[in-house]
């Protein structure tokens, strides 16, 4: 009765079987995945750390991403933040000290035509679900976006490595924060989802020019690439499991 009741209200219906009422209903709620893998997106762009990801950017999962991110449907955050807190877990398993949540920032004016910055909120929210889980875990916007970039949408792995290249950099500021806070931490850089892997390996490679080395990336979701890029790229060296 509730659910419908919320549904003559509000009109809201659950991202994943569509039931009237709740914006993800108990039981699509509890059929998330629990578990993160390596995902290497094909071609892989030279640089990216291990990829971890939870689910495909599909059904439920991509809409709530897209819900959270583009419709300011906010009630999403707190189940995305803990599927990344998730790949959190998995990216970090084998080693010991603090954590540093490192999201990928949005382009130039994104975050202030929004008026909200959801990939931050989800490192924030992720961070505070990890130290709850007993981690030394803390979220750094150490990133910033540093020139103007095209809408990545349609373009090619090659296009969208182009297009990002040089466009990330981390100010001193932060840098110094983080020094004074969390001495040899991990860092492990956020994204809500993992395409080419162009976004995070920009990042690393911001990073990685002020002396900080992300030992992972850790996004939500990750695409399947159903069609393989043909333009030629360097790849890295990576493992042949994931």
């Amino acid at each position: 009765m509730r659910d419908v009741l919320l549904d003559l209200v509000t009109g809201s219906e659950c991202v994943g079987c569509a039931h009237p009422g709740r914006m993800l209903c108990d039981p699509c709620r509890a059929a998330l995945p629990t578990t993160a893998c390596v995902r290497w997106p094909t071609p892989t762009p030279a640089g990216l750390p291990v990829p971890w990801s939870v689910a495909d950017h599909d059904g439920a999962v991509r809409a709530m991403v897209i819900g959270h991110k583009d419709r300011g449907q906010f009630a999403f955050r707190s189940v995305l933040a803990g599927l990344l807190s998730v790949a959190v877990r998995a990216a970090v398993a084998a080693g010991d000290g603090p954590v540093v949540l490192v999201p990928v920032p949005s382009r130039p004016g994104s975050s202030r035509r929004r008026g909200y910055d959801p990939m931050g909120t989800l490192a924030r929210l992720a961070a505070r679900q990890l130290r709850a889980a007993a981690y030394d875990a803390t979220s750094a916007s150490l990133l910033v976006s540093s020139r103007r970039v095209v809408d990545q949408a349609g373009l090619s792995a090659r296009e969208r490595a182009d297009n990002l290249a040089g466009s990330m950099s981390c100010p001193s500021p932060g840098l110094a924060r983080l020094a004074r806070r969390r001495a040899r931490a991990r860092v492990v850089i956020c994204d809500d989802v993992l395409t080419t892997g162009a976004s995070a390996a920009e990042a690393a490679r911001a990073l990685s020019a002020v002396g900080l080395r992300p030992v992972a990336v850790a996004t939500v979701a990750a695409t399947r690439r159903r069609i393989p890029d043909q333009t030629p790229t360097r790849l890295s060296s990576r493992p042949t499991t994931g």
